[in-house]
């Protein structure tokens, strides 16, 4: 789990390059988001992690920290 995290934490970083994000913070609530980010963070999970991710899993709830987004990777990996 935590070198899922270390990923995701790395590609955010490129993003996020003045803010040092903890697991559990909301990235969208910081208002870091946009539309085009949204769809690059999801072609980063799949290519990735090997993952598919499914119009039913694009609820903002699934990417709001580093930590949704990491039970997301589990879930879809365990399918």
């Amino acid at each position: 789990m935590e070198e899922i995290k270390v990923k995701i934490r790395a590609f955010l970083s490129r993003f996020f390059r003045k803010h040092e994000l903890k697991d559990n913070e909301d990235i969208f609530a910081l208002g870091f988001v946009n539309s085009l980010f949204a769809m690059q963070l999801v072609m980063f999970l799949e290519k990735e992690f090997g993952i598919r991710v499914d119009n039913k899993d694009l609820d903002l709830n699934n990417f709001r920290t580093i930590d949704t987004i990491t039970d997301l990777i589990i879930s879809k990996k365990g399918e």
